[in-house]
């Protein structure tokens, strides 16, 4: 297992990714894509903000390796 595997900013980074793929325009043959992206974009965003907090909780009851 890698470092990145475990750090926060790599979740914080898919966040964002997140929130990008909510503010894409996507435009001509990839209009009817756009809800899709959507989802994904929501998805990640609750996905991997549920991740931070679980980790942080973790690190606050000292379980954390």
């Amino acid at each position: 297992m890698s470092v990145l595997d475990r750090s926060p900013f790599l979740y914080l980074s898919c966040i964002i990714a997140g929130f990008a793929l909510l503010k894409v325009p996507l435009t001509g043959f990839f209009t009817p894509l756009s809800p899709l992206v959507v989802l994904i974009g929501i998805l990640a965003i609750l996905l991997f903000s549920f991740v931070l907090i679980i980790q942080g909780l973790l690190s606050l009851a000292g379980k954390r390796r």
